[in-house]
């Protein structure tokens, strides 16, 4: 059952997938009807789930879950999974590339190989402050809460010390 994104309890379970490109505002709304229909129809076991979906920054898809109601099975997981695969599909671009670092910087995002991480912050283009789009939380309430957030309170703090 679709609810919106903002009246979900902040306990509930998120999956954050981040975009290769940014999404245009016309892909967005584009999927934004696409979304509530998988999310209307997305069970657990033959129960409905009561959850939600939204694109933030035209470049985050997230899903959230209300576990108070129902929790997802396994099955149900691998089905939210193969949706995101055909969204990959239908916008041509990638949900799954764990490798590209997301910052906030002059209200634009950019990007950042994972691998480069280490030599930005030492030349100073990544700093404790910088703003990060952690893709790791788990719950609506962090998200709203603390979404982005310095690194230095993310896992890249390990940089910082």
């Amino acid at each position: 059952m679709y609810i919106p994104f903002d009246q979900l309890p902040p306990r509930s379970r998120l999956w954050i997938y981040q975009a290769s490109r940014p999404l245009t505002d016309e892909e967005v709304e584009r999927i934004k009807p696409v979304l509530v229909d998988f999310i209307t129809q997305w069970t657990s076991h033959g129960s409905k789930l009561q959850a939600s979906a939204e694109i933030l920054y035209n470049r985050f898809l997230v899903i959230a879950n209300n576990e108070d109601v129902n929790s997802p099975s396994g099955c149900s997981i691998d089905a939210s999974v193969h949706f995101v695969k055909q969204l990959e599909t239908m916008l041509h671009v990638s949900f799954f590339d764990r490798t590209q670092l997301a910052f906030l910087h002059n209200d634009t995002i950019q990007t950042v190989p994972l691998p480069e991480i280490k030599n930005k912050i030492k030349e100073g283009l990544i700093q404790a402050d910088s703003l990060y789009f952690d893709t790791l939380l788990n719950t609506s309430g962090q998200l709203q809460s603390a979404w982005p957030k310095p690194a230095k309170e993310s896992w890249l703090a390990k940089y910082f010390v």
